[in-house]
């Protein structure tokens, strides 16, 4: 990795409606020295954070009341080209995963998910921020 890219300057909302899974990828993150800059239990909520907070990377589940995580990547990808989006589920049967890249995810963690699991996947998308 580049001195272009830090992991402190990369922006990450996280989205999940229970509150331990949340909380524990933000720790994660925090951990890794990423830095988190907003957090919501909800894809409604989220869109106002992503709006505020400009984030460049987007860590969100699939199974939350309302608007699915999958559908949140689709509005994402839509209206925000510039932001990844990353999908962490414990659904991660082929038909979901190929879902959630074909809504425009950038990857697709499944729960419970590990520390290097998420460094891997955001160090590949510093990766491809840097070529872009």
């Amino acid at each position: 990795m580049n001195e272009i890219m830090s992991r402190g300057s990369l922006k990450i909302v996280v989205v999940d409606d229970s509150d331990f899974s949340r909380s524990l990828i933000v720790k994660m993150l925090r951990d890794a020295e990423f830095h988190v800059v907003g957090e919501s239990s909800s894809a409604a909520s989220a869109l106002q954070v992503i709006k505020e907070k400009k984030p460049d990377v987007v860590i969100t589940d699939i199974v939350m009341p309302e608007v699915s995580g999958i559908e949140l990547a689709e509005l994402i990808n839509q209206n925000y080209k510039d932001i990844y989006v990353i999908v962490v589920s414990s659904l991660s049967q082929e038909h979901v995963v190929l879902e959630a890249i074909g809504a425009g995810a950038a990857d697709f963690i499944a729960k419970p998910i590990s520390q290097q699991q998420l460094v891997e996947s955001l160090e590949k998308i510093m990766s491809q921020m840097e070529k872009e």
